[in-house]
C-alpha cells in the first residue's frame, strides 16, 4: 500500500488478495490503526510468488528496506535463517542470521529455524561435519 507520495505505508501477504484488500475495507472490522492507514492509501502494489516461504521472506525484505509506518511485526532486526558451512579445512556448519560477512557459503533462508536445525543435524551426521568451533 503506498502513500499519494509513492511512500511505502504497509507490506503485507496474502493467499486471497481480493479478500485481504476487502477486509482493509470492512468498516465493522476496522481498528483506529487501520482506518487511518486507509485514509492515507492512494496506490495498490503487488508481487506475485511462487510459495508460502517465498512471500514471507519477500515480505520480511520489503519490511526491513522501505520501513513501512504501519507495519510493526518485522520492523526489527529478526532475520530469517540460512544454513552456513565454513571455508575451513575441516568445515563447519551452523545455522546463521544476519549480515553473510564470514567466509563461506550459505543456503537459504529459510522460514522455518526447527527445519534448519533438523537439516544441519541430518547433514553434520552424513557429510560428518564438526560443530565446535575453531577455539575448541
Amino acid at each position: 500500500m503506498q502513500g499519494k507520495h509513492g511512500e511505502v505505508l504497509y507490506v503485507g501477504k496474502a493467499k486471497n488478495l481480493k479478500a485481504r484488500v476487502t477486509s482493509y475495507f470492512n468498516r465493522s472490522a476496522k481498528s483506529a490503526k487501520t482506518t487511518i492507514l486507509v485514509s492515507h492509501i492512494y496506490n495498490f502494489d503487488f508481487i506475485l510468488t511462487n510459495s508460502e516461504a517465498e512471500s514471507l521472506v519477500l515480505e520480511n525484505n520489503l519490511i526491513k528496506k522501505h520501513k513501512p509506518k504501519y507495519n510493526i511485526l518485522l520492523k526489527d532486526d529478526k532475520s530469517f535463517p540460512y544454513i552456513f558451512i565454513s571455508n575451513h579445512e575441516f568445515p563447519r556448519i551452523e545455522r546463521h542470521r544476519g549480515a553473510k560477512n564470514k567466509p563461506g557459503k550459505y543456503f537459504g533462508p529459510f522460514a522455518s529455524s526447527l527445519a534448519v536445525n533438523s537439516a544441519i543435524k541430518t547433514l553434520q551426521r552424513i557429510f560428518l561435519l564438526r560443530s565446535c568451533t575453531d577455539k575448541q
